[in-house]
């Protein structure tokens, strides 16, 4: 018997095997039940309707704010590109975008001046995220394009510019050997060119969503993150300058210490001299 006064756990999953095998079947309620399950699906259908309409009011409200903060955005980009190497140090910084970038690539990332991402007018539909380059020994292309859409299908797409690698520069040739090292040493499997051009699941692209919603709307947060190498050698240096001090102070006074012990050895050694000039003198009297 089951204490709580319910069915008991053999009775459910019988029960359930039943329902699995006659799916085709309608569930019967009685009469008041039933009334109450049509009043909470008219009422859902509310929630769903008043839901829909909040998202598309929210779109809205997002393409207008979208627009207002474009030239803020731009003027953004106009004055990072003063500051060199800032958006490679800013995605450095970046805990999970860091994860992906390997020494070659982030050499490469070194010439890029600017980032930006651009969502579609309509903003569900999509967006694309564009990195500029300078001119480089890796690559001919100025401007590399990943963009994310909705398939005729309706399902998420995704595509990025062909990548026209210089001669013997190509890092995508070394892609498989850098990722079974780094799968070795239990690191993120991917880097970043590698995630550059996989369209396998767009949908769960985390990596393009941290830089839509994370690194590009406050990338200053991520470069000024203090260097922490630095900081630690820096403490290093100063616990190491303490200890030189704390060796000289020692030193010192085991040198004042014997200082002291020859003071006090030579008046020892000159109390005995005038004994001995005094019994000489002892001496010569006796002689006398």
């Amino acid at each position: 018997m089951n204490p709580s006064g319910g069915p008991s756990p053999r009775k459910i999953m019988k029960r359930a095997d039943h329902e699995s095998e006659s799916e085709d079947e309608p569930q019967e309620f009685d009469e008041e039940t039933q009334r109450a399950l049509e009043e909470i699906d008219s009422c859902q259908n509310e929630i769903d309707a008043l839901n829909e309409k909040a998202s598309e009011e929210i779109l809205k409200v997002e393409q207008k704010y979208n627009k207002l903060r474009k030239p803020f955005f731009d003027k953004r980009n106009t004055i990072i590109e003063k500051i060199p190497n800032f958006w490679v140090t800013a995605m450095v910084n970046h805990p999970q975008i860091s994860l992906l970038i390997d020494e070659d690539e982030e050499d490469c990332l070194h010439f890029l001046t600017k980032l930006e991402v651009e969502e579609f007018e309509d903003i569900k539909s999509g967006y694309r995220i564009k990195f500029f380059f300078e001119e480089n020994p890796f690559f001919e292309n100025d401007t590399l394009i990943k963009e994310f859409h909705l398939g005729s299908s309706g399902d998420p797409k995704s595509t990025s510019t062909e990548i026209k690698w210089k001669e013997n520069m190509d890092l995508s040739k070394k892609q498989k050997e850098v990722i079974t090292m780094r799968r070795k040493r239990g690191l993120e499997a991917k880097t970043f060119f590698s995630w550059y051009v996989d369209h396998g699941d767009p949908s769960a692209d985390d990596i393009a969503e941290v830089i839509k919603d994370d690194l590009w709307p406050n990338p200053l947060q991520y470069y000024l993150v203090p260097d922490l190498d630095n900081e630690n050698g820096l403490e290093e240096e100063g616990s190491d300058e303490g200890e030189e001090d704390d060796a000289v102070v020692v030193v010192e006074e085991e040198e004042e210490e014997l200082d002291d012990d020859d003071d006090k050895a030579g008046g020892e050694g000159n109390g005995d001299g005038g004994e001995d000039e005094a019994a000489e003198e002892e001496e010569d009297d006796d002689d006398q």
